[in-house]
């Protein structure tokens, strides 16, 4: 008798762990957070604890002489990666590894004055590309209305003003849920699975519907003075466009 109590008590302690297990994946879903939001410390701070992320983002925001505001102005920051910028940048001319690129490769062949550190461009030029970014108030990810790029006419996302004074719509994608593990039964639930949030940038605002469109990696990172979410690097172009910005740093340096 005593063995089957025994049992039942174990019985009873892995189904209350299965339980707890769920919860948590279910309020992951929910939320579309991260398991540790909240940063103590501005958003600046936030971007310079993270160098290998985002050390010439920090640099840029200093150039551009909003380095105050990253400190203490209240805002959502859509945050684009190093990479990017690297991107942006590329080589003069090309090596073993790698082959010439970005705007410094057409800097090159046009004869004009290279980029060798990041304050070689026009402060003027960072600061107009970073404010697409940066959009008034704090905006976590359950804020935003839902997206469904294939669904538009319903699920449409809504359309916001950055502090650039440009135009970007941004909606959460609400993924569908795929059971898979018999492949002769495959279940699907529609909208049931992971949420992630997307900006998409709009070029011309008499053409609402042609956007630049990038999702998000990491969101609801929660500084003490607003909300950052990381974008997806592989999936994005520093300023959006890399012909805009690269057309206003060739006519730069003229």
């Amino acid at each position: 008798m005593k063995r089957l109590k025994d049992i039942g008590y174990v019985i009873a302690v892995v189904v209350l762990l299965y339980g707890m297990g769920s919860c948590k994946k279910d309020e992951y879903y929910k939320d579309g957070g991260l398991a540790q939001a909240k940063f103590d410390g501005s958003i600046m701070d936030y971007l310079d604890s993270k160098p290998r992320e985002f050390d010439s983002i920090a640099q840029i925001i200093r150039l551009a002489g909003l380095e105050g505001d990253f400190k203490t102005k209240e805002f959502t920051f859509f945050a684009p990666r190093d990479e990017n910028v690297k991107s942006l940048i590329g080589l003069a001319r090309g090596n073993a590894q790698h082959a010439a690129s970005g705007v410094n490769a057409e800097l090159y062949v046009l004869g004009r004055d290279t980029i060798k550190t990041l304050a070689d461009v026009d402060s003027i030029i960072w600061r107009k590309y970073l404010l697409r970014y940066m959009f008034n108030g704090k905006r976590k990810l359950m804020d935003y209305p839902q997206i469904d790029f294939d669904l538009l006419n319903v699920y449409k996302g809504q359309n916001y003003t950055s502090l650039g004074n440009t135009v970007s719509n941004i909606g959460v994608v609400y993924n569908d849920a795929i059971n898979d593990a018999d492949k002769n039964n495959v279940t699907r639930l529609k909208y049931m699975g992971y949420r992630q949030l997307y900006i998409s940038y709009i070029l011309d605002i008499s053409r609402p519907t042609e956007w630049i469109s990038c999702p998000v990696a990491s969101s609801d990172i929660q500084p003490d003075n607003g909300v950052v979410h990381v974008i997806d690097y592989t999936k994005a172009q520093f300023g959006y466009s890399l012909f805009e910005i690269e057309n206003d740093i060739l006519e730069s340096k003229r």
